[in-house]
């Protein structure tokens, strides 16, 4: 019985692509806190969000390990390195070695880390290059929680987040119903009966002609990729001057995810 949780990560843990009512972003983390909190009595869980998008591997240790490490929770999901590994350049190896330094200093201070792997990113158009490399990160990433006894919430084998359907229109974070079955295959992983089936099929899409691929191709690249490319050409970070969510009321989450549908 988890009676408190961390989430530790970037724009994936934060929650970007799933909007709630007041702009703010729900996420697989919140939805997940609240599958927790619902097998606990009313009022006895605690639940703090520390992610912030676009952080790299290092910044995330700085600045949330600490506060993690003090709040000392049942429960910390560690998502980090992914930010790193689409930098061109970077050694996955390398970054695996300071990833397991992090998880090392949350495993002597916390109850369990439960870490994740890279999606398989074959069907993003500006990430399928890298899929050789992430699942090389996704295989030290395993290797390190079966040396720390990690649960591991593994993206890469989550098949059903391929469809289009679990993405936002950036095509670099998932959509609600991406987070929501995100959510619920971390509940499986700690073992807890789910609401509903995370590999569940999504009913037929109708097939798009080339025109409409196209015309969606130009209007992703124009309003995404550009000011993407443009944010590391002047090294500036989504994440600037964006705040942690914090501290936040499983009740709170709950309401913002009805008045959000």
């Amino acid at each position: 019985m988890i009676g408190s949780y961390v989430a530790v990560g970037d724009s994936f843990t934060e929650g970007v692509g799933d909007p709630g009512p007041d702009g703010a972003f729900v996420g697989w983390a919140d939805r997940f806190a609240v599958l927790l909190a619902d097998r606990r009595p009313e009022g006895d869980f605690n639940y703090t969000n520390l992610a912030v998008r676009g952080k790299l591997l290092d910044q995330i240790v700085e600045d949330q390990l600490p506060k993690a490490r003090k709040l000392a929770p049942d429960l910390v999901s560690f998502c980090a390195g992914g930010n790193d590994i689409i930098r061109p350049g970077t050694d996955p190896d390398e970054v695996a070695e300071r990833f397991e330094l992090a998880v090392a200093q949350l495993t002597s201070a916390v109850g369990t880390v439960m870490v994740t792997t890279g999606f398989d990113t074959r069907g993003v158009p500006v990430l399928k290059h890298l899929r050789g490399k992430i699942a090389t990160y996704n295989g030290h990433v395993r290797a390190i929680a079966d040396r720390y006894g990690c649960p591991v919430l593994d993206l890469w084998s989550l098949k059903t987040v391929q469809d289009r359907r679990a993405w936002d229109d950036d095509r670099l974070h998932l959509s609600p119903e991406g987070h929501t079955r995100v959510a619920l295959r971390a509940g499986q992983v700690l073992g807890l009966t789910v609401p509903a089936d995370p590999d569940q099929p999504w009913p037929p899409l109708p097939p798009r002609g080339t025109f409409e691929v196209r015309r969606d191709d130009i209007h992703w690249a124009r309003e995404y990729l550009v000011p993407w490319i443009g944010r590391r050409l002047r090294g500036e970070s989504s994440g600037d001057h964006v705040a942690a969510k914090g501290t936040l009321s499983p009740d709170d989450i709950k309401m913002r995810i009805a008045q959000a549908v």
